[in-house]
């Protein structure tokens, strides 16, 4: 099991979705901005490490919005979807093939990550 970490970011009613990069597992499917968690390190902690990582920014964690296993043929991970806020910083293209700022009435415009099906799910419910 591999814990991994993401942000759910929201500006006004909109969130940041990102696209992996081509040359990376699940590449060019959509997600919410995040990572592995290092050994030793928080889930907090890895988040605002993952963000300053992939987007140049600085982010605040909330509270965690959800937590979903998910078993990929390579691997099974435990994803933490929380709230956060940019403390500093715009988001940067570092890692990342692009990134939108997206409704929830346009999740299904996207091809996100089968990870974060339940969590669109949920999205889509508010």
């Amino acid at each position: 099991m591999t814990d991994v970490v993401a942000a759910l970011i929201w500006d006004g009613d909109r969130f940041l979705a990102c696209q992996r990069p081509a040359h990376k597992a699940r590449g060019l499917l959509w997600e919410f901005v995040g990572g592995k968690v290092e050994a030793g390190e928080s889930k907090r902690d890895a988040l605002i490490r993952e963000c300053r990582e992939e987007l140049d920014v600085t982010v605040a964690p909330g509270e965690v919005f959800m937590e979903v296993i998910h078993e990929y043929p390579d691997l099974t991970v435990r994803l933490t979807l929380f709230h956060a806020v940019i403390a500093d910083g715009t988001p940067k293209l570092l890692e990342h093939n692009d990134l939108r700022w997206i409704k929830t009435c346009e999740i299904d415009t996207l091809e996100f990550c089968p990870a974060d099906e339940e969590i669109l799910k949920k999205l889509k419910e508010l």
